[in-house]
């Protein structure tokens, strides 16, 4: 009997309890902060904000105020320091890197060993549970994975305590049996910096039998190419036959589709997109049809979402489809109501489905038009649909007024493939973010408030530079798509 087939039989039970996402999620979310609630009522949180004496819903969000990380940052240094009992019992010896907020250069989102196995590893079971069920000619097993991982490094010191990129703390801690059908090597997979860590990846790999993918579709993207240049081959199953999914996350894998379809021409080739993050794993596409997410509802997150356009905070069960909200979640790793800065829309309450919508401050609203990145990842795929053109990497900002006295977004984007009419390109992108998005629109009207968009095309390389100048290169980090400001697009031109 293949490995696959043992594993589709280790995992069959996991597919009955799934079904119950479709009629008891509120059921299984209330459950869920019972628990968490109980865990940690005896933490110097817990204790400052009655956990032993909250019953429910409404005694919690009358007890905890939704947060920021600039208001759990403190505690979370603590924590770092190796206090016990902060924010969630015991001592807790790993804490994500991720991109920072206004006042700090980076965010230490903390892992606890309940987090990481409880919603991190669970995740990553589920998503292969998933596509075990909806694949039964699967053979993944008996190849290997391809895992990308970022780097770590000692926290303060401590013994055993570790900062880093999440994918590093996962792979520092994953179960010594993974490491049997996972490439590449622990060591190569946790180098810092990128660019060796590429070629040796490329090079540990290619002669391996590879069947599926895992990581950030642009860094993966990075090796596959460089697997290409040493292999000499031009798809990329004349090198890994057997290849049969990409399970990818970190960005929106719309700019990148058309270039993995090009790279990989097999037809049994799959994609299954997840939602991964620093602060947990939340959700896995369940049906290869439908780009929306199941979000998953009996892990160690409660979920709790705000209307964008109302300001009000409802639990699961006071969602409504089509309308975007801002996440917020509460978890074994001690983050509580802490608003995690993404956006979401359901698509579905039965079972809950939704898609990322973009960020709550990754965003252009300069002049009220409200642009987020689900407009710009759509609107850049249909002009590239009408086009021809390919997209790499790209971001936004706002000109407020140059010397004519005009407002406009200003777009550099880095083509794989460039269109042949920059202008045209421009123009259905602009016509298609019209269509999107009323608020552009109104705003777009007869060149009133906002005019045509700008489109500089970046040199090759530009957005890795950027990366790379500011030591991100690597593991999940990203040139932010939307900003509404100018900080990060001037530093990019200054780089041309």
């Amino acid at each position: 009997m293949s490995l696959t087939k043992i594993a589709r039989n280790l995992f069959a039970p996991r597919w009955r309890q799934l079904e119950r996402y479709v009629h008891d999620s509120a059921e299984l979310q209330r459950d869920v902060l019972s628990r968490l609630l109980n865990e940690a009522a005896d933490t110097e949180f817990g204790r400052q904000h009655l956990f032993s004496t909250t019953h429910s819903y409404e005694d919690f969000v009358s007890n905890v105020s939704v947060s920021s990380y600039d208001d759990v940052k403190e505690f979370i240094d603590r924590m770092r320091q190796g206090e016990a009992g902060v924010l969630w019992p015991g001592h807790v010896k790993w804490y994500a890197k991720s991109s920072g907020t206004t006042n700090d250069k980076s965010k230490f989102i903390p892992v606890s060993r309940q987090g990481l196995h409880r919603l991190h590893y669970q995740g990553g079971s589920d998503t292969v549970a998933i596509y075990l069920r909806n694949n039964p000619d699967s053979r993944m097993f008996d190849g290997k994975g391809l895992i990308l991982g970022g780097s770590h490094q000692s926290n303060y010191n401590l013994p055993g305590s570790l900062v880093g990129d999440l994918s590093a703390i996962l792979i520092e801690n994953i179960n010594p049996l993974v490491n049997l059908v996972r490439v590449p090597r622990k060591e190569t997979a946790l180098l810092s910096d990128f660019e060796i860590k590429r070629d040796r990846i490329a090079r540990e790999a290619m002669t391996k039998n590879v069947t599926n993918l895992s990581g950030v579709p642009s860094w993966m993207l990075s090796v596959l190419h460089r697997v290409m240049e040493l292999s000499g081959k031009q798809h990329l199953e004349e090198v890994w036959p057997n290849l049969e999914v990409f399970f990818h996350g970190g960005v929106a894998f719309t700019p990148y589709r058309k270039q993995y379809q090009e790279l990989i021409t097999s037809p049994r080739m799959h994609y299954m997109e997840t939602y991964n993050a620093s602060e947990g794993f939340f959700g896995i596409q369940d049906d290869p049809a439908d780009e929306s997410m199941l979000l998953m509802t009996d892990y160690d997150v409660f979920y709790e979402f705000q209307n964008m356009d109302s300001g009000e905070i409802v639990p699961l069960w006071g969602v409504q489809p089509g309308k975007n909200y801002a996440m917020i979640i509460s978890t074994s790793c001690g983050l509580w109501r802490y608003m995690i800065g993404d956006t979401v829309r359901f698509t579905s309450v039965n079972p809950y489905k939704f898609v990322i919508s973009g960020r709550t401050k990754c965003f252009i609203n300069a002049f009220g038009e409200e642009l987020i990145i689900d407009n710009a990842d759509h609107g850049l795929d249909y002009a590239c649909q009408a086009t021809g053109a390919e997209v790499l990497e790209y971001t936004a900002a706002p000109v407020f007024m140059d010397e004519r006295a005009k407002c406009r977004h200003q777009w550099i984007i880095e083509f794989a493939v460039p269109p042949a009419d920059l202008g045209q390109f421009a123009d259905i992108l602009d016509r298609k973010l019209q269509e999107l998005n009323s608020d552009y629109e109104a705003k777009r009207y007869k060149d009133i408030t906002l005019q045509h968009l700008e489109i500089v095309p970046a040199r090759q390389g530009l957005f890795n530079a950027w990366l790379k100048a500011h030591g991100k290169l690597g593991g999940q980090h990203k040139v932010p798509r939307l900003s509404n400001n100018r900080d990060i697009i001037e530093q990019l031109l200054a780089m041309q």
